[in-house]
């Protein structure tokens, strides 16, 4: 592969531009660029204090192990598996941030960027690059970096939307030519089946719909086959939308805001959905600060957003990024399309989940743990579904919130639910 115009290095150039005390952005998700990581890690020994800023990385997360967490710091706003041992014991952290508002982080700068390292498609005869599936907070990361240093593969999606860098503003390249990262889901479990089945029944014909990557949201979609005229606006979406666009189910055409688009700033799946968004007009991608914009979400109608939660207490309060103290993941974007779906003309604001934990332990709870984070304050939850039913709390106070929550709990768990709400409001 030729790139014309490119200031063309090896990996191992590229990165030596990075000096001590720089703050390094990583693109994310699908896109992340490893080469580039794995060779600025090798480096550990000749640099220090260099901090990293990125929402979630696949792949290997060298710098938040030995020996390289002494020479950086991970400042990250969202916590995936591969860096929570690190965010949880060693030299890195979690910002605790709405997924609407990380690029004030650069535009602002509070965070300024010294360098951006991203993954990129070929140019196109005009010289843009396209950002593929992850254009969330990429885009501001750089529009403010003073230096891009980019993995040009031809494994990117060449993608629609916002998502677009030209030549002359990518500083160092290096060519890959390597599969970008793939999720493949598994088969929804019974519960998470009968679960799918009852948020299926709130959502509405020509509502645009928010759901995540997971065995409930597709567990949502494979119960949705008779729904019509259903929309997206979303974060990210996965495989389980594909069968729905092609039988006509999702078309978008009731949509505000990009009549007959599916908005999103990220997508990850398999290389069937990367070969579906490959220059697909019918797929927009924007930055998080729009697609995640409370302002912008609530003008479609019917917004339909589910989310899920690690646990909720009988007052409502949701917890989805923590266990107890212990940084699971992140506040992401659920408090954004919370807001959203609330605001919008009969929209729905969903948290589904099982009833209890793999170890059998209630996820419905009199008290959320000690260091429990509360991601969406139980002024903003709405309806509530495990596999025994939904719930809606909306309006309701506190001691019937308590009992429509139990109402929906594992009966196994019931009657100590039961004792502790009488004792709290009885």
């Amino acid at each position: 592969m030729t790139i014309n115009k490119f200031n063309i290095v090896s990996a191992e150039e590229a990165v030596s531009i990075v000096k001590s005390n720089d703050k390094v952005f990583f693109q994310g998700a699908a896109m992340t660029p490893n080469v580039l990581i794995d060779a600025l890690c090798n480096r550990y020994q000749e640099l220090e204090n260099i901090e990293i800023i990125q929402i979630h990385t696949h792949g290997k997360a060298k710098y938040v192990e030995e020996p390289y967490n002494k020479t950086f710091r991970l400042m990250s706003c969202f916590v995936g598996s591969n860096v929570r041992e690190g965010v949880n014991k060693t030299n890195a952290d979690y910002i605790p941030i709405f997924l609407s508002e990380i690029h004030w982080l650069f535009r602002r700068k509070i965070y300024p960027l010294d360098v951006a390292f991203i993954q990129v498609s070929p140019p196109d005869k005009h010289g843009y690059c396209s950002l593929g599936v992850s254009v969330d907070i990429t885009l501001p990361a750089i529009q403010t970096a003073k230096i891009v240093i980019a993995q040009v593969n031809p494994n990117v999606p060449r993608t629609h939307g916002d998502g677009i860098i030209h030549i002359s503003n990518i500083n160092y390249a290096v060519e890959v030519d390597v599969p970008i990262h793939a999720a493949v889901l598994g088969e929804p479990s019974a519960v998470e089946a009968k679960i799918g089945k009852y948020v299926a029944e709130l959502i509405d014909d020509g509502a645009t719909l928010q759901m995540g990557i997971g065995n409930i949201p597709n567990a949502v979609l494979h119960n949705l086959t008779n729904h019509k005229r259903l929309g997206i606006h979303t974060e990210m979406f996965s495989d389980g939308v594909l069968p729905l666009i092609e039988k006509g189910i999702i078309t978008g055409e009731e949509k505000e805001i990009k009549t007959g688009k599916i908005v999103t700033c990220f997508a990850m799946g398999t290389q069937k959905l990367y070969d579906f968004v490959d220059d697909n007009p019918i797929v927009h991608f924007k930055e998080a600060g729009y697609t995640n914009d409370t302002a912008i979400i609530r003008q479609n109608p019917k917004v339909t957003a589910i989310n899920s939660a690690i646990e909720i207490d009988l007052t409502g309060q949701v917890c989805a990024d923590t266990i107890g103290k212990y940084q699971y993941s992140g506040v992401g974007g659920q408090m954004d399309f919370i807001r959203g779906a609330s605001l919008s003309e009969k929209g729905k604001p969903i948290i589904a989940m099982p009833s209890v934990t793999a170890n059998g332990i209630s996820k419905i709870t009199p008290f959320l743990k000690q260091g429990a984070g509360v991601t969406t304050t139980r002024a903003h939850v709405h309806y509530v579904a495990t596999e025994y039913g939904v719930v809606n709390l909306f309006g309701k106070s506190l001691e019937q919130r308590a009992k429509a929550l139990i109402s929906i709990a594992h009966p196994d768990h019931r009657e100590v639910l039961e004792k502790a709400a009488f004792e709290r409001f009885f």
